[in-house]
């Protein structure tokens, strides 16, 4: 199995001026070419020659496993990121001002936790099989998937991600990145997670009009304990 770069959803330059084009084109051209240009290498004459992403996660080690990682981390990195503005679904809010008490506060905490994240890394929102969300950060390539949870959303905090851009000022690359949070993408992941697919898309309503106003309302009652 020949492992693939993944099509980015967008043109390079769409992300600006959050992130610029230079940056994507040496992230996403540079970086992220590159482990999965490694990971066939390495693959290659071994029992993962035919093995997915995932397997290959699980089960290898050393630098196998590094690129492999670091092929997925990328993915789901570049998968969270639009250039248009999007609102969590409701059922995604629901469990954000359950585990963290609003979506400023989730903001919050998980800028902080990239802030301070000592080294390169990466920061994700994961929720785990009791169904609760947790900020969790994994040191170089790991990945959540590894340990047992899933994620829902990542940000890269290894330097060649913000550096062109912020050179070495984390806090701006992040309080920027956060305008461009797809959560679209993030919503569909945890209706994949429940294995209910309506709930990724039932996006809150911005229509000011009669129909929007009966759809908001119901939504909301969808989360009203009865």
């Amino acid at each position: 199995m020949t492992h693939v770069l993944m099509e980015l959803p967008y043109a390079q330059s769409a992300l600006q001026p959050y992130i610029s084009a230079e940056t994507v084109s040496y992230h996403y051209g540079k970086h992220h070419a590159g482990y999965v240009n490694k990971l066939n290498i390495l693959v290659e004459g071994t029992e993962f020659s035919d093995k997915t992403l995932e397997h290959i996660i699980m089960y290898a080690k050393n630098a196998i496993y590094n690129n492999a990682a670091q092929v997925y981390n990328h993915d789901f990195y570049w998968k969270g990121l639009i250039n248009t503005p999007t609102s969590p679904s409701v059922e995604l809010l629901g469990l954000i001002e359950r585990d963290f008490g609003s979506l400023n506060a989730f903001e919050e905490a998980f800028l902080a936790a990239a802030a301070g994240f000592f080294g390169s890394g990466w920061v994700w929102l994961t929720i785990n099989s009791e169904n609760k969300l947790e900020i969790k950060m994994t040191a170089n390539a790991d990945t959540p998937i590894r340990h047992g949870d899933t994620p829902l959303l990542t940000c890269d905090v290894w330097e060649h991600a913000y550096y062109i851009d912020y050179r070495n000022a984390r806090p701006s690359y992040l309080s920027n990145w956060w305008k461009l949070v797809n959560w679209n993408f993030v919503s569909d992941n945890l209706a994949a997670f429940e294995n209910n697919p309506i709930a990724g898309y039932n996006q809150s309503c911005n229509e000011l009009t009669a129909i929007c106003d009966y759809v908001d309302y119901m939504q909301k009652n969808e989360r009203t304990p009865s």
